[in-house]
This record gives structure tokens, sequence and C-alpha cells, in this order.
């Protein structure tokens, strides 16, 4: 075997998995002892290791056992080996059922060949069906044989990973393997004659897959927290971070390193820690911790596969927050025991703290809250008087034991001493209590309402109904004896999403919740509250609400990318299909991908492979499909509970490609859609739309010419239709306007009508003379005679050559002189009374209302 590992192969070393060879430092492989082969060929596995780097490499190793020369130099008696028969020899056929020669004939040997396992490298590219071995018996020669193989990964779920050619026995494996998802698989292969009739004993099979460098290291926690103590001396521990691979650990895959990549801050050195790169334990690696100066250290640690080997591992981070905590190193001290007076309202404790550190330069550096290096402040001169515990980090003295009215008392003299609650640290050598006087002087101001909690944070489910009450909200106000009211009021809701009771400070939701909001900010939604009193002047005091959304899976999966291109053959490219979701683990991913039944088209046109919990491969599944744009439903369905699937539509082009799997211009002009008979039938509806275009201009042309023939009958200037006349035109008066006002008045008599000369008429004006005969009304009426009259009365004032030839007043029945209002004798009705006017209802609807007054019989 040969063998370079870019150094000289200094130091290399070789060993087999067999304990009947080995191999030289040059690589030569030989026999350790005198070994008898029961098969034609051998597997083994050859692996070469650096004993300085901790490196390893594997290679398989396959021998072809040919038959022994005798030692004369003569082949051995019987048939001669053909060259045919040698190739064969020295192929990958594998013959577990051996035959021995004897005196009788053929005798099967007791127990079967065990046949070495069949390594398979795991996410093999193909193609596939890819061949693994091909297993025969010698009876093949005789009568024809069936084989099969039996097992999980062949019959077994998961069905259909392995394959056997029946008839060659050619063993392939399918599709890509994952040793993650199962690292071996024993199988039993199977021969039978054309009857089904058993001809050999089953044998075992065994696969292993190899594993490959797939998966990442992974940490059990993406930020840890550990502390440590000011002054720690170096290799002091601190904390331990641990990260898991996937990948066999007994290999350098699985094999994970640590090493730290930044730290924050860098002082007072940038390397305060160091990690030990097995175990993940983080210690101290210099001294000067220092609380007072850096309280908190941030450092990024980096685990590495492949034992830390940068070019080749796969890597991934996680945070370790280190906490530098307390010790009682500095002790309190008073520089001046000069009495202070202090004129504040209502002289808070927080306000004495104020007068202790500035005008009584106060020298505690190593004070927090809450631990037991915080100091004690005691009153000594009035048992009265004190101060509580302290109730945050920077506050040393809140207020007063007692409660202190300026209506009261309005002046204090007190004598303070400050000192540790526990020892100085060892090696400090001071007082650990100091004494100083104080003049308090009360004054009385209103003072601010605060929220105890805040910021105040709630944890809820996201897609709340809106009125959902959240929390109370409420705020206190130190004014204890003054009869305040707190009023509540919104500061800050950029979403607009809460509602406060005024009054009492609950919440409530104005809108449902959504986590995948972009006013959310690492899963909280932050709002500002304000409380005020109705002091003199007021006071207010702000409140921070913080909602921390647990996501639901309410946002279904989409699949990008929306369009893509694949030849219209297969096995030369696919698609390659990305899944997203908004929400978050572990309502999204791994998502199952599948194609829906309906139409069916779909399932018998396109497959879909995936490959990993994000990704998926769109293929063709049929050897051919005409090139043009399918659009292809793709149902993607996430791992919330419950799932949510989403349809996704991807247009995807088909189109022929050239060798190297590109789409031809030919290809891209008939992928978009546009075959010969949709170009024929685009082009018969321009020639249509063309013609009625066409045809439509000619019939304007025509109705224009047919226009201009018509000759008008009077002279444009006198034709006043359709033009605006002006009556409030005042002018001069009535006297210079050319006006006939008699032609408004009742007439009295003709005479002046019949008396005027021929000429010139007003158009206004009754014809005269020969004139056509218009039509007398019949005396009792007919309901069809009324259209009748009016249809004759037009066709004769049409035919009327002194008519004007427009619209005008036509007079059909000229009634004489008289009261217009004095009589209706035009009706020709009779005054008997005994008139039926029943016909009226015959009439239609507008002579209803006559109907209904003049018909009816006696009813009235």
């Amino acid at each position: 075997v040969k063998f370079n590992n870019c150094a000289g192969n200094k130091g290399v070393q070789y060993e087999t998995n067999s304990l009947d060879f080995k191999v030289r430092v040059d690589g030569t492989m030989y026999a350790a002892h005198q070994v008898q082969m029961p098969a034609k060929q051998l597997i083994l596995m050859v692996t070469a290791w650096d004993p300085q780097t901790l490196g390893r490499w594997e290679a398989i190793v396959r021998f072809l056992v040919a038959e022994k020369l005798q030692h004369n130099g003569h082949k051995p008696k019987g048939r001669k080996t053909v060259p045919g028969e040698l190739a064969q020899q020295q192929s990958d056929t594998l013959l577990p059922w051996r035959q021995h020669q004897s005196a009788n004939g053929l005798r099967r040997q007791k127990r079967d060949w065990v046949i070495p396992p069949i390594n398979v490298p795991e996410n093999s590219r193909g193609p596939f069906p890819q061949q693994l071995v091909r297993i025969r018996s010698d009876k093949d020669k005789e009568i024809h044989i069936r084989y099969s193989i039996t097992g999980v990964g062949a019959d077994q779920p998961p069905m259909e990973v392995f394959s056997i050619d029946p008839v060659s026995g050619r063993m392939y494996v399918t599709r890509p393997m994952d040793r993650e998802e199962r690292a071996s698989y024993h199988l039993r292969a199977h021969a039978v004659d054309m009857n089904g009739n058993k001809v050999e004993n089953p044998i075992d099979l065994y696969i292993y897959v190899i594993d490959m460098n797939d998966n990442r290291p992974e940490f059990i926690n993406q930020v840890y927290n550990g502390s440590v103590d000011e002054g720690s001396k170096p290799g002091t521990y601190v904390m331990t971070v641990t990260a898991n691979d996937a990948d066999d650990s007994t290999t350098a895959n699985g094999m994970v390193r640590y090493r730290i990549v930044t730290q924050t801050p860098q002082s007072p050195s940038q390397n305060m820690f160091t990690i030990n790169s097995e175990t993940g334990d983080i210690v101290t690696v210099a001294a000067g911790l220092d609380r007072e100066k850096v309280q908190q250290y941030i450092v990024i640690v980096q685990a590495t596969d492949m034992e830390g080997n940068l070019n080749y591992g796969l890597s991934n981070t996680a945070t370790a927050i280190i906490t530098v905590t307390d010790v009682n190193d500095n002790p309190p001290e008073f520089t001046t025991s000069t009495p202070s007076v202090c004129w504040v309202p209502r002289c808070t404790s927080r306000r004495i703290q104020s007068l202790l550190r500035n005008g009584m330069a106060w020298q505690q550096k190593a004070v927090r809250g809450g631990t037991p290096h915080a100091t004690r402040t005691r009153v000594l001169t009035r048992s009265r008087f004190g101060f509580s515990r302290p109730r945050g980090p920077r506050e040393k003295m809140q207020h007063f034991a007692a409660a202190v009215d300026y209506e009261m008392n309005r002046a204090f003299m007190l004598t303070v001493m400050v000192s540790n609650q526990a020892p100085l640290a060892s090696g400090i050598q001071m007082s650990f209590q100091s004494t100083a006087g104080v003049t308090i002087s009360v004054t009385d101001v209103n003072e601010a309402p605060y929220f105890p909690t805040n910021h105040k944070l709630i944890r809820l489910e996201e897609g709340v109904p809106t009125g959902t009450v959240l929390t109370t909200f409420s705020a206190v106000d130190p004014d204890r004896f003054m009869q305040q009211a707190v009023r509540y009021s919104k500061l800050s809701d950029p979403a607009n999403w809460l509602n406060i009771n005024a009054t009492n400070g609950q919440i409530t939701t104005a809108a449902v919740l959504d986590r995948e909001s972009d006013y959310i900010k690492n899963n909280v939604y932050e709002a500002t509250f304000l409380a005020a009193d109705n002091g003199i002047p007021p006071a207010s005091g702000t409140g921070t609400l913080q909602i921390y959304l647990i996501d639901i899976n309410d946002n279904a999966p989409e699949l990008l990318p929306k369009e893509a291109q694949i030849c219209e053959k297969p096995n030369l490219n696919v698609i390659n299909i990305t899944a997203t979701d908004a929400d978050i683990d572990p309502n999204i991913g791994p998502f199952v991908f599948e194609l829906p039944s309906m139409p069916s088209a779909v399932r018998k046109n396109w497959t879909i492979t995936r490959l990993n919990g994000d990704y998926a491969q769109l293929s063709l599944r049929i050897m051919y499909l005409e090139a043009g744009v399918y659009d292809v439903p793709i149902i993607v369905t996430d791992s919330g509970n419950p799932p949510l699937y989403n349809t996704c539509v991807i247009k995807v082009k088909v189109c022929p490609c050239d060798e190297n799997g590109d789409c031809t211009t030919i290809g891209a002009v008939a992928a978009a859609g546009l075959g010969t008979g949709a170009i024929i039938a685009i082009l018969i509806c321009i020639i249509i739309l063309l013609t009625m275009v066409l045809l439509f201009v000619v019939w304007m042309k025509r109705r224009e010419k047919e226009r201009h023939t018509k000759q008008l009958l009077i002279d444009p200037e006198d034709d006043v239709r359709d033009n605006i006349l002006k009556y409030d035109e005042e002018g001069g008066g009535e006297e210079d306007q050319d006006y006939d006002l008699s032609q408004l008045q009742q007439p009295e008599t003709m005479d002046h009508v019949l008396n005027k000369t021929p000429g010139v008429r007003r158009v206004d004006e009754r014809p005269i003379g020969a004139e056509p005969q218009y039509p007398i009304r019949p005396v009792i009426p007919h309901p069809g005679d009324i259209g009748d009259f009016i249809n004759e009365g037009l066709r004769a004032a049409d035919n009327d050559p002194t008519a004007p030839p427009y619209d005008s007043l036509l007079v059909f029945d000229y009634e004489g002189s008289g009261s217009t209002a004095g009589s209706v004798s035009s009706l020709n009705s009779s005054s008997s009374g005994d008139q039926d006017y029943d016909y009226l209802n015959d009439w239609g609807p507008r002579f209803k209302k006559l109907a209904d007054m003049y018909g009816g019989g006696e009813e009235d």
C-alpha cells in the first residue's frame, strides 16, 4: 500500500483489522503466519496513523486468491485455467457457498464462509444505484438460480435501501446513507432455483456506514454563567462548557476540541482565562481580578471537531458570562466627624447617603446591596431612627426605620455608624466601622409615585384575544399622609397593543399580540407607563412593563425559490428547494415536503426528495416532459404542535438543454409557453381585430359623407336650437327689444291673423291659408285613438310647407276666445251624469289618477 501524509511519512505506523496480516514500514503487506484462505477474495482494512498529530487514515484492500502452483513449476492437473476464468477470479464476485472436490464428487463444507463486512461511505453523491458486491453460487453453472436479500433496509423499514439483481446477484445501494440515522445493516442473502426451492443456506451480510464529518459540534447551552471571586489566584476553576458532536466519537470526525476566541473586556489583561481543550474547563490564568474595576467578563468559546483542526473541522461557538464576585477587601471610613446639616425635602435616607458621600468624604469602595460585604448603618444617638437593609446594588441607605414627618419633627441630630456585616478579607488590617454626626432638617414637598417592580416581566403566549387582562401594574405614592389620587396613562406603547385602567393600573390588550412583529426584540415587547398624583405641584413616575411572548405555531412555512428552471429530460439537473418559517423552534423544521395527489399529473411528472430538515430537491419523474412553464404545487409542513402546512406553487420552466445542462435559445422560447398552436391563435385574433377596426372606420366615413349631403332648410344664423339665449339683459329697456308681446297673450279674435299680408311669418305663429287638415278628435275617445291622433298630427306637421323645420309649438285645436277656465265643453262630455269613464282604466298608468276619480260606478 502507498501512503503520503505530505510530511515525509516520518513516524507513520500501519496496522490492519486482521491478526493474520501485517504491514511493514515501507507499506509491504505480508502474512504473519501460514493462513488457509477459504474464499477467492479477502477484504481488509488498513489504517495509517501518526502518533504525533494523532491523525488516522483508512483504506480498504481486497486480496484475490489464486490457485497455488506446484513447487516443480508445473500447473496442477485437471482442466486448464483459461484467461477468461482468470479474469473472473480477479472480479469482485463473492462465492460464499464453497464446494470441495472429493473422490465421490462435490461435497459441501460444514460451515459457510464468513463474508467480511461491506463498508459504504455516508453522503455518497452516486450515481445511484451503486454496486456494492456480487454474490453467486457455484451451482449457477448447473441450474438457473435466483438471488434475493432480506432484512432491515431491503424488505423491512427503511425499505429498498439495498437491492439485488435476482439473475446476476449484483447487490446495489439505492440512495445516500446517513450514519447518524443508522450505522450498520444486517442482511441475509438467499439463493433459490426457478421453482423457489432453496439451493444454498442463507448467508449473513454486514454493511457498515463509514462516518463522514457532516455534523457541527453543538453546545448544550448557548450561554453559560459562572462566577469567580475577585483576587483569585491563577489556576482557579471557573466553569465547564460542553459541546457534543453527532459524528463517530471514535474517529476524528467526532473528537471535539475547545479554545477561547475573544474576551471582553480585555482588562487588566487580554488573557485572563484559559480553557482545557479536551474537557472544556475554564480556569483563571492571570491575577488581577477586581470587581470594583470589572464586574463581568464575556468569553466566546469555540468548539471544533477533527481534533481542533481549523482547516478541516467544523466549528460552533457559545458565550460564557463570568461574573466577578465581591469579597470584603475595602472597609468603610469617614474622613471627618464634623456634624453636617441636611436641608432636603423630608430628608430621605438616599439624601443622607449623598451627604455622607460628598460632604463627609464617604470612602467605602466595595459595597453591594444584599451581599455579606455590604455596610450596615446604625443611628447611635436616637434609637427610634435607623436605616433598613439596602434594596439595590447602588442603594446603601433607602429609608428610615420610623416615619419622619414635617408636621411632627422639623430637625434631628443623629450620630451615624457604618460597619461591615462580615469581617474583612484575610490580610486587611483596618477598622471595620466608622461614625459621623448628621443634622437633619425636614421640609415638606410632594414626592413622585414609583412602581415597586420596575422593570416588571410577565410571560404569556402570543395571540391572546383583545380585552384579555394581563396584569395590574400599580404604583405606590410615598406621600402616605396626603390624600392624593394616582392616575395611570400610557407613555410608550410602540404597537398600540395595550390599554391601562386610569384608576387601578389594570393592563388589558387592545390588539392581538404577535411575536413575529417588528416591535418585538428577542421575544420581548416593552411598554412604558406613567403614574401621576394630584399634588401641588403634581409629581409623576414611570414604570416599564416587559412582556415575554411565547411562540405558537401561527405561521405556515414558505418555499424558495418561487421560480426555477429544469431540463426536459431527467438526471441532468434538479431544483433545490429551501423551506422557511417565521416562527422559532420547535415550531419550525424539520419540514415535510410532499406533492399533492390532485391534480394527478403533478405526481406523475414530478418527484421530490427530502435532503434534510430544511432542504429538498424537485426533479422530473418521467423520462421526458414537453418544454413550457409549469406550476408545481408542493405541500410543506412544519414540526409545530399542531403542525401547519402550506401549498406553495413553484413556476418551473422546462426547456431543452445542451450537454452542459443549460437551456438552449430555442428551448428558452419554447419554454415560455408559446407553442405553434398558441402562436396561430394569437395571429388569428390580431387579424380579426384589425378587420373590425377597418370596418368601423369605413362606416364612420360613410356616415360623415351622408351627413354632408343633406341640405339645411333654413339659414344657420336663424337656427336657434341648442343655443344659449340671454333673457336677463336689461339694456335700455323694453323699447329697444324687438319682441311682440301680444303673442304671449290670449288672442281675442283671429282677425289680425287672417288679415296679415303674405310673406315672412314668425315661426311661432299659427299657420293660415291653405294648410293641411289636422285630424279632429272623436267625441268618445278610444284608448288607441290618442296615439293615432298624435301620429296623424305629426305627419300633417311634417308635410306642412309653412311649418318651421324644427320642433315648435303645434296648435292642434283652437278653442276661441274666452276664459280658459270658464268651460270644459272641449271635453265634449255629457252633463247628464251617466257618462261611463271605465275606459280610462285601459289607457295605462298615466291615466290611473283620472280613472280613480271618475271611474268606479256608484261606490261614492
